[in-house]
């Protein structure tokens, strides 16, 4: 089977050429099941009920969050009435929206979609994902497993990807918007990619406008995020999985623009 996992949709921009261009590649590349990161696809960032809808709409099955999944106290009881949106699952706090996993049943077997966030260089106090994911698989029953770890250190994620191989079918990174150059498959059978980028403006810096992420750092005073607006890319990669196994076969990446 063939899961394919998107990078940060950003923004209206990044939503309307998901919607654009998702359902082709699906059929192009035979996609069975679609997981994109909708953490930032409201405007002004966040992720809400209207901009989840578009995105679901628009050909994905799971959504997978991050740092910013509690940014709009609307989008709330939507986190706790539609399981294929999951938010990080190892928010130090059980008393809040959502769950951090899902398992869907696709008939020929059923795959597990895992939210975890990482602890290093990230503006939340996170349970240890690594601790978090050994809980997590221990109760989780999927023959698939796919993770979205969702951190901004690369070693981190590098970590994370080995600490797992060979016990889930593949883990993408999320959360800096720009992709790596790594997708592989590691030894022990795991698909992996240390960030798998972003959906949206490509003029731009990580999908906000420049002169605003320029002025921040050169003034080192802060800076109410716009996001960019103009020619757009879709970053994503594509992970073959073989169905009695669990285990992955190949890994590619793709950016559509």
């Amino acid at each position: 089977m063939r899961i394919m996992c998107i990078g940060d949709v950003v923004g209206s921009s990044g939503c309307a050429f998901l919607r654009q261009h998702l359902h082709s590649f699906k059929k192009q590349q035979q996609i069975d099941l679609v997981i994109c990161n909708g953490e930032n696809s409201a405007d002004g960032n966040g992720i809400t009920v209207r901009s989840a809808e578009h995105i679901l709409a628009s050909g994905a099955d799971v959504i997978t969050l991050g740092n910013h999944s509690f940014r709009r106290k609307e989008v709330f009881p939507f986190l706790d009435e539609f399981p294929y949106i999951v938010r990080p699952y190892n928010y130090p706090s059980r008393n809040i929206p959502g769950k951090g996993y899902c398992v869907i049943d696709l008939g020929y077997t059923t795959v597990g979609v895992i939210n975890l966030m990482g602890q290093q260089f990230m503006d939340a106090n996170m349970d240890n994902p690594f601790i978090a994911a050994d809980k997590i698989l221990s109760e989780i029953v999927a023959k698939v497993k796919i993770v979205d770890f969702h951190a901004e250190a690369t070693s981190e994620k590098k970590a994370m990807g080995f600490y797992l191989d060979g016990r889930v079918s593949a883990v993408f990174g999320t959360h800096t918007h720009v992709m790596t150059a790594d997708a592989e498959v590691l030894p022990a059978g795991t698909g992996y990619i240390t960030d798998v980028g972003m959906t949206g403006v490509v003029d731009s810096c990580i999908g906000v406008k420049k002169d605003i992420i320029i002025r921040r750092f050169t003034t080192m005073m802060p800076e109410r995020f716009d996001y960019a607006t103009g020619d757009c890319k879709l970053n994503c990669v594509v992970f073959d999985i073989d169905r009695k196994t669990g285990l992955c076969t190949a890994a590619q990446s793709y950016e559509l623009r």
